[in-house]
């Protein structure tokens, strides 16, 4: 399966076009014009029109870190 424009994976392009497609169901006016009235498929048109934006956040701290400030406060390194 090709990658959608835009998109690092097929699976964010999935997440982002469902949670857009709950926002639709829960009351959110479309952004564009289309004659379909399912709300997955709105929100594809959306994303394909370039109207929808997301952004991946930033992990505050890796996992490697989080271990290892663990580690350390649970057995403090010998003097």
């Amino acid at each position: 399966m090709k990658l959608i424009e835009g998109f690092d994976s097929n699976y964010r392009y999935i997440l982002v076009a469902a949670r857009r497609a709950r926002q639709l169901q829960s009351g959110a006016k479309p952004v564009v014009d289309t004659h379909s009235r399912k709300p997955c498929r709105i929100a594809m048109d959306e994303i394909r029109a370039g109207k929808v934006k997301w952004v991946v956040p930033e992990p505050e701290k890796s996992a490697t870190e989080v271990a290892s400030e663990f580690f350390e406060k649970a057995a403090p390194a010998e003097s």
